[in-house]
C-alpha cells in the first residue's frame, strides 16, 4: 500500500487526476477527512474540498503514475 499527499488546485487538476488514475488496473482510493472517494470517479473527486492536502492511496505499480503524482504533490504545490 503506497500513500502520496497531493493537492489538486483547480478542476483542470482534478479532471487530469482522475483521467491518469482511469488508465490504471488497480483500486486508487482519496481521503480527506474521514471521507474516501475512488479515484476514477470524476463526481467523488469534484465533490471533495480542492483547496486541502488530499491523501491517495493506491496498491499498484505504475511509474507513468506516480511521475503524474510527483507533480501533483503536497509539498511541490505553491498555493495561488
Amino acid at each position: 500500500m503506497k500513500q502520496r499527499k497531493i493537492m489538486l488546485k483547480t478542476i483542470e487538476d482534478a479532471k487530469k487526476f482522475v483521467n491518469a488514475s482511469m488508465k490504471c488496473d488497480f483500486d486508487i482510493d482519496v481521503f480527506y477527512n474521514r471521507v474516501v472517494i475512488d479515484a476514477k470517479s470524476i463526481l467523488g473527486v469534484m465533490s471533495l474540498d480542492l483547496t486541502q492536502i488530499l491523501t491517495v492511496e493506491y496498491t499498484g505499480e505504475d511509474a507513468e503514475y506516480e511521475a503524474f503524482l510527483d507533480t501533483m504533490e503536497a509539498d511541490n504545490v505553491t498555493a495561488a
